[in-house]
C-alpha cells in the first residue's frame, strides 16, 4: 500500500497545479464554464493540498529500494513535481506573465512618445486630467495611481475590450490588488487584504470574504490622445515602463480592430461574438449599440430608462462620447467634431455657448463581454 503513495502524491500534485491554472486562465474550454467558485476553493485550499501531496511523496519514497536505480527514480520524481509546481506558479501565473510597472510615470503631451492617434482611457478627478494609453494598460491589465490626491484603479481587459476606472478604497482603506487570472474571459483581481477575487468588467467581488461588494466606478472615456489633449490641454499622459518595452503593443491592429486573434481579435460584422458595441447603463437599464451603426450615422439619439441620450463618434472614427440630451425633442447630429441641434452647437466635452450636456459613462466592448455581464441588456435598434 505504501508503494502507491508515491504515484498518488505525484498525481495529486500535478492535477491540482494544472487545475488551479486551467480554471483561471484562457485555456481550451476553461472560460466557457462557470468555475470561479471551484477555482477559488482550490486556491484557498492550496497549501493543505500541497502538504498532503508532499506527505504522500515523502512516505512513498521510503518504499523505493535503496539502490542507485531507486535513488534515480526518486530524484526524477522530485524534479517532475518541482517542475510542475514551478511552471504553474511562476511561468503560467497571470501576475507573472503581465507584471506591474514599478511606478506610474506621467508626462506632458509634448514630452510623450505616444502617437496622437493611439487610444487612451481618459479620466478627470477634481479638475486634473490623466490619459492612460491602451498600448500600456492593455499589457498591465490594471494599475493604481493617484490623481489630485485621490487614489484610482485604472483597469483594462483586452479579451473583453473593457476599460474601467474605479475607486480602490474599500472599508475605508486603499486596497492593493494583483492579477489572479480571468473568469468568463474577463480579468480577475485579488485584493491583498482578504484574498477576495474581483471582476474587472464591473468591479464586483465574485468570491471571498468581500463577495458582493462593488467598487465605485469613476467616469472615463476612450478616445485618441489627440482628441483627449484637445479637450484637456493640461493633461498628463502615462509613459510606458522601459522594462516592458518589448511587451507593449507596438502596432495598431488591436486598437483599430484589424486583429483576428482568437482571444483579442475583432469580428468586423455586427452583433457577432467579437463585434464591437457601445454599452450604456443608465437608470438601471442596459443597452448595447452597434459600433458599425454609430460609424455610419455619426450620432445616435435614443431614450434609455426614460432619459434622452445621444451617442456620437468623432471624425477620427475612434473617439466616442455619450451625453444626456436636455429633452426628447432635441435631436443632435454630428457636425465635424461637435454636436448640432438647430442653432445649438456643443463640443465633445459636452460644452456649448449656451448650454452643457451631462456626460454619461459608455464603454466600447466586445459583444460577448457586454452580453455576459449585462444579461438583461437590450439592443439598439
Amino acid at each position: 500500500m505504501r508503494s502507491l503513495l508515491l504515484p498518488a502524491g505525484l498525481v495529486l500534485l500535478a492535477l491540482f497545479e494544472a487545475a488551479a491554472v486551467w480554471f483561471v486562465m484562457p485555456l481550451p474550454g476553461s472560460q466557457r464554464v462557470r468555475s470561479v467558485e471551484i477555482a477559488f476553493a482550490l486556491h484557498s485550499a492550496r497549501w493543505a493540498i500541497r502538504a498532503t501531496a508532499l506527505l504522500c511523496l515523502a512516505l512513498g519514497a521510503r518504499s523505493l529500494p535503496p539502490s542507485r536505480a531507486g535513488r534515480a527514480a526518486l530524484a526524477g520524481l522530485a524534479l517532475l513535481a518541482g517542475g510542475v509546481t514551478y511552471a504553474t506558479n511562476f511561468v503560467m501565473a497571470a501576475d507573472r506573465i503581465f507584471r506591474q510597472p514599478e511606478a506610474v510615470m506621467m508626462v506632458r503631451p509634448a514630452a510623450s512618445d505616444v502617437a496622437p492617434d493611439r487610444l487612451v482611457v481618459g479620466v478627470v478627478v477634481n479638475g486634473e486630467a490623466r490619459a492612460y494609453p491602451l498600448q500600456f494598460i492593455g499589457y498591465h491589465h490594471f494599475l493604481t495611481d493617484t490623481i489630485a490626491g485621490r487614489p484610482v484603479l485604472v483597469t483594462y481587459c483586452t479579451v473583453c475590450r473593457t476599460g474601467r476606472v474605479f475607486d480602490p478604497v474599500v472599508d475605508g482603506a486603499v486596497e492593493r490588488f494583483r492579477l489572479v487570472g480571468m473568469d468568463e474571459f474577463n480579468a480577475m483581481l485579488e485584493d491583498q487584504t482578504t484574498g477576495s477575487w474581483w471582476r474587472q468588467a464591473n468591479g464586483e467581488a465574485l468570491v471571498g470574504p468581500r463577495r458582493g461588494t462593488v467598487l465605485a466606478e469613476l467616469p472615463s472615456v476612450q478616445v485618441t490622445l489627440r482628441q483627449w489633449t484637445a479637450l484637456h490641454p493640461e493633461t498628463r499622459v502615462m509613459r510606458g515602463d522601459p522594462r516592458f518595452a518589448d511587451a507593449y503593443d507596438r502596432d495598431y491592429a488591436y486598437e483599430r480592430g484589424t486583429s483576428r486573434r482568437t482571444l483579442t481579435g475583432t469580428d468586423p460584422r455586427s452583433w457577432a461574438r467579437k463585434s464591437w458595441v457601445i454599452g450604456v447603463r443608465l437608470g438601471g437599464a442596459d443597452r448595447a449599440y452597434d459600433w458599425n451603426a454609430l460609424l455610419r450615422l455619426g450620432a445616435i439619439n435614443d431614450t434609455l430608462a426614460g432619459r434622452p441620450i445621444v451617442l456620437v463618434v468623432a471624425t477620427d472614427s475612434a473617439s466616442f462620447f455619450a451625453f444626456e440630451r436636455p429633452d426628447a425633442a432635441t435631436i443632435f447630429a454630428r457636425d465635424g467634431d461637435s454636436l448640432r441641434a438647430g442653432d445649438r452647437a456643443v463640443g465633445f466635452g459636452g460644452r456649448g455657448p449656451r448650454d452643457t450636456l451631462r456626460v454619461i459613462t459608455a464603454s466600447q466592448e466586445f459583444w460577448h463581454s457586454w452580453q455576459s455581464f449585462h444579461p438583461g441588456t437590450t439592443r439598439y435598434p
